[in-house]
């Protein structure tokens, strides 16, 4: 858990580091296929300009590192082993009146990050989860396609 203004700072500016083109990227992903700019890109622009601001950044960590030759099972096995964990924790904040996200964008800099932290280099980090009470009037869905549009069966793009 990361309070330290200076620190929260400077893992910020890693995070605006790698967040500028990758939202970039992801505006011309949108346009290409023709949709509007939703307002989950829009809440992402905010995250990135005001997350030193938050009050807690959560660093979740797993001790080891996963090997490059991994298989893609082997890979999703040892995330998995960490992701719920991260993720229940998010629900258990949200039940509290804390809005939390799962942010990853920092991990391109995690050397940096872990230098920031003093994290050693044998333990992985695998997200960074803004933490804060919620200050709007409400919780609500962000915009979603509908279910029908993304949900396959039997076989990729068949959907009923």
């Amino acid at each position: 858990m990361v309070e330290d203004p200076g620190r929260k700072a400077a893992l910020a500016e890693l995070y605006r580091r790698a967040y500028a083109p990758y939202i970039e990227a992801q505006k011309t992903a949108v346009a290409d296929v023709g949709r509007e700019v939703s307002g989950i890109l829009a809440s992402s622009d905010h995250l990135a300009n005001v997350l030193e601001q938050v009050p807690v950044h959560v660093i979740p960590c797993t001790l080891g590192r996963p090997d490059p030759s991994m298989a893609q099972g082997q890979l999703a096995g040892w995330y998995g082993s960490i992701l719920p964990a991260v993720w229940s924790f998010m629900l258990a904040a949200r039940s509290r009146g804390l809005g939390t996200a799962w942010t990853t964008l920092h991990l391109g800099y995690e050397a940096e990050a872990a230098e920031i932290l003093g994290i050693p280099p044998t333990v992985s980090q695998v997200a960074l989860v803004p933490t804060a009470f919620y200050t709007g009037e409400t919780f609500k869905p962000g915009d979603r396609r509908p279910v029908e549009e993304i949900t396959y069966f039997d076989r990729w793009k068949a959907t009923g």
